[in-house]
């Protein structure tokens, strides 16, 4: 069970050693208020992990809560809350072993009974979970023991790696009493918060874990303009910043006391139309649009190089299992100009809304699919909008819209979280009864080559029939002070996989 047919089961298992890497060869130093500026928040930012989006967000609670399992950056398991992980002999049991003797920020002991009210809050619809979509395969979860079993409706070799999502940290009695408590088992407790203006956390001083946590506290700042983020690095206001420009990013190299980070990344920078929503449910019009992409041009002027093109499906070579099989989808004005005329659509402006904080260059990469969509005689039409507000108002609310996609650690969560039919981030509301078997049929398949070729099929049914527009996968671009140490590029988040105050020090 446990051999190289599944799903990578041989790095699956691997103890923390992914953290084991050069960053820690100096012994970190104790001490000191981390100043962070980040791009990505808003006074509509929630606590409740359940339903968490921005950047801000994401580094807020990986900093306060964690879950059973992490993963390190050479993508083995990292086991957190969770000493291990037992699947029997057909995968459709696991069985997690909780880890004894630690505390929740408000003093309570963390046991058995508070993984399972964790996962059935986010099992509940009422919960509006964007987890929910992972939970649905669970059908029973109990505690024997010093264990969690975790019952599933098929086999699943990839449960570890669901488990390890940012929305689904541990809480006591599982949040349900009060969910935007912030009370978890991470080496922060929050203090104060602020939504899209500021953050103020303390070291839990009862951590279980004595390798993190090395600042006496935390300011997170948000600074949604990137020029003015950059500018509170190089004047000292902040010790690190993400989302850099890339137009910036090769300039701020040379700047004095400054260390730039770019990791290549399963990020990737979209734009998403509902299927189900006029105009949008005509294939050719999407087809249409999705010739009129110029992805060279896009990798060029808004990363500057620093990422690669994309091709209309989420997954690239950074994945586990994936085919290289799709025909890259060529940038062909007559072709989007045929599809658009085939579409029968009637001329008026078709709105794509967008904002700045989407991602670095996101109006600018608008404005360019713009003129080649009108050069093949679509009338697309940017529609800037506030930062404010985006993530709740306009993502996944407006029918054409853009949007910044991390990239979860195997297919079967991308797929899952972000395309399966009724999925609570199935932002392009796709709906495609073959795809989903597929998706049921590779998360029980043991066969390496085979769920290898059932992803693929999964990818070339997304491309062709789906509501995705993938211009580029972006390297992750950070930067840093160089008063600060220990860090380790890691390809899941921006900022360390979210962990660079957990992880790093003053030097």
């Amino acid at each position: 069970m446990l051999g190289g047919s599944l799903a990578f089961g041989a790095l699956a298992f691997g103890a923390s050693a992914g953290w084991s890497s050069s960053a820690q060869a100096e012994e970190p130093k104790k001490g000191g208020v981390l100043k962070i500026g980040i791009g990505g928040g808003s006074s509509t930012d929630p606590l409740d992990p359940a339903l968490i989006a921005s950047p801000m967000t994401r580094i807020l609670t990986r900093s306060w809560g964690e879950g059973l399992v992490a993963v390190n950056p050479d993508g083995t398991l990292d086991y957190r809350l969770a000493e291990s992980a037992t699947p029997n002999d057909d995968g459709t049991e696991w069985a997690f072993k909780i880890r004894q003797g630690v505390k929740f920020h408000d003093g309570t002991e963390l046991t058995p009974d508070d993984v399972v009210a964790t996962y059935k809050r986010h099992s509940d619809e009422k919960s509006q979970s964007v987890a929910l979509a992972l939970m649905k395969g669970i059908t029973d979860m109990r505690v024997d023991g010093q264990n969690v079993v975790l019952k599933l409706s098929t086999a699943n070799s990839d449960l570890p790696y669901l488990l390890s999502d940012y929305h689904l940290p541990i809480q006591p009695r599982g949040g349900v009493d009060k969910p935007d408590a912030a009370i978890g088992t991470g080496p922060y407790k929050l203090v104060s918060y602020q939504p899209g203006v500021r953050i103020v956390m303390e070291k839990n001083m009862d951590d279980w874990d004595a390798t993190r946590g090395h600042y006496d506290g935390l300011e997170i700042i948000v600074i949604n303009d990137s020029t003015a983020r950059v500018s509170a690095l190089q004047s000292g206001q902040v010790h690190m910043i993400n989302q850099i420009d890339p137009k910036i990013a090769k300039f701020l190299k040379s700047a004095p006391g400054i260390q730039v980070r770019n990791t290549p990344s399963r990020s990737h920078y979209a734009f998403e139309a509902h299927v189900d929503t006029a105009p949008f449910n005509s294939k050719d019009l999407r087809l249409a649009l999705k010739y009129a992409m110029n992805r060279e041009e896009m990798l060029d002027k808004i990363l500057g190089g620093f990422g690669t093109i994309g091709n209309d499906v989420p997954i690239n070579g950074t994945y586990p299992l994936f085919a290289n099989e799709l025909e890259q989808r060529p940038f062909d004005l007559a072709k989007a100009a045929e599809h658009y005329q085939a579409s029968g659509h009637d001329g008026s402006p078709i709105e794509l809304f967008v904002a700045e904080t989407v991602f670095p260059g996101a109006v600018d990469a608008a404005l360019l699919w713009q003129a080649t969509a009108q050069q093949a005689g679509i009338p697309l039409a940017v529609r800037k909008v506030p930062d404010d507000g985006y993530w709740a108002d306009i993502a996944g609310v407006k029918s054409f819209h853009a949007d910044n996609y991390l990239g979860r650690p195997v297919q079967d969560q991308q797929y899952t979280v972000f395309f399966q039919t009724g999925a609570e981030w199935n932002l392009t509301h796709f709906n495609n009864s073959e795809f989903d078997a597929l998706l049921i049929e590779a998360r029980g398949e043991l066969d390496e080559a085979k769920r290898k070729e059932l992803y693929a099929k999964m990818a070339s049914i997304l491309w062709d029939e789906g509501g995705l527009f993938v211009p580029v996968f972006a390297d992750f671009i950070n930067a840093h002070s160089d008063k600060i140490a220990g860090w380790s590029d890691n390809p899941t988040d921006e900022l360390m996989g979210g962990l660079a105050p957990s992880r790093t020090w003053f030097a």
